[in-house]
C-alpha cells in the first residue's frame, strides 16, 4: 500500500542560531511538536539526521541516510551555515490525508501554526506538499523540493498536491468532500508556515 509523503518548507524570520526570544520560542517547541506527531495515529517516520541525538536539525551537512541529501528550493536565498541557516523543512510518510490532516490540526502542532507569522516570513509560496510513494520507498529531500516547486509552477496534480486540492493513490481526486475542501468551515486557511 502506498504512504503519503509530506514536505514542509518555511524561511525563518532570523537564524536559529539567534538569541532572540521568539527564535528560541521557536526552536525549543520542536522538540515537543516532533514527539506528539511521532506519536500520531497514521505517523510511518521522518527524516532524521544520523546524529538525531543533537535533537531535531536541518543541516546541509548531515547525513540523512536514505532520505538523500538535504536540499532545499532554489528561491530559499538566506544562509547554508550552522550559524545562518534561517529555515525550518521536514520530510515525513503517512498511511493517509486524513491522519496528516488530523496531527496537522490538532495539539503542539497547531498551537505553533497559530503563531507562525511570529516566526516565519511570507514568501508568497506554498510551504508544503503531499505526493504518494511505493511502500517501503523513502523520499528524498530532493523529491520534497521538486515537488514543492512543481505546486507554485503548475498547481495541485497527483505529482504535487495540497490538502485543499489533494488526491488519491491512484490519482483520483478526492473531490469537494476531501480533506481540506475549501468551504469546510473547520479547517484553517492553511498549514504552510508562509
Amino acid at each position: 500500500m502506498p504512504h503519503l509523503a509530506l514536505y514542509t518548507f518555511g524561511v525563518l524570520k532570523s537564524p536559529l542560531t539567534d538569541p532572540a526570544r521568539l527564535t528560541r520560542e521557536f526552536h525549543e517547541s520542536g522538540e515537543a511538536v516532533y514527539r506528539e506527531i511521532g506519536r500520531h495515529p497514521g505517523y510511518v517516520a521522518r527524516a532524521e539526521a544520523a546524529d538525531c541525538s543533537l535533537g531535531p536539525r536541518t543541516d546541509f551537512d548531515s547525513d540523512w541516510g536514505e532520505w538523500g541529501q538535504f536540499a532545499v528550493p532554489a528561491w530559499y536565498s538566506k544562509g547554508r551555515t550552522a550559524e545562518t541557516i534561517a529555515l525550518a523543512a521536514t520530510l515525513s510518510l503517512w498511511t493517509d490525508l486524513r491522519s496528516a490532516f488530523d496531527s496537522v490540526y490538532s495539539g503542539r502542532h497547531r498551537a505553533a501554526l497559530n503563531r507562525r507569522n511570529d516566526w516565519f516570513e511570507r514568501t508568497g509560496r506554498p510551504g508544503y506538499v503531499f505526493w504518494w510513494v511505493p511502500d517501503g520507498t523513502a523520499p528524498t529531500w530532493q523529491d520534497g523540493v521538486a515537488r514543492l516547486e512543481h505546486l507554485h509552477d503548475h498547481g495541485s496534480a497527483p505529482y504535487a498536491f495540497t490538502f485543499h486540492d489533494s488526491f488519491g493513490p491512484g490519482g483520483t481526486p478526492t473531490g469537494p468532500r476531501g480533506i481540506g475542501a475549501r468551504g469546510e468551515s473547520s479547517i484553517p486557511d492553511s498549514p504552510t508556515w508562509n
